[in-house]
């Protein structure tokens, strides 16, 4: 059975979510890792100067979705 144009946007609009936010959140966890190995290195270790990523916005899941949906029209 075939998914509606409606539901196929919202499927890809799920799946582009959940893509960037599995990547923000590797991201994050990665850096969060980094800082507490070096302030275990090194207790003078300024963290606060630790650049954590911005997590994705609606503008960056539409781009995401947009080109999950190129891709399923290519034959």
């Amino acid at each position: 059975m075939s998914a509606t144009p409606y539901e196929l946007r919202a499927q890809l609009l799920k799946q582009a979510e959940q893509i960037l936010m599995y990547r923000y959140q590797r991201r994050y966890d990665t850096i969060r890792e980094n800082t507490h190995i070096a302030l275990q290195k090194n207790p003078n270790f300024d963290h606060t100067i630790v650049a954590y990523p911005e997590s994705p916005t609606t503008e960056d899941i539409i781009a995401e979705a947009e080109k999950l949906y190129k891709f399923v029209q290519t034959k």
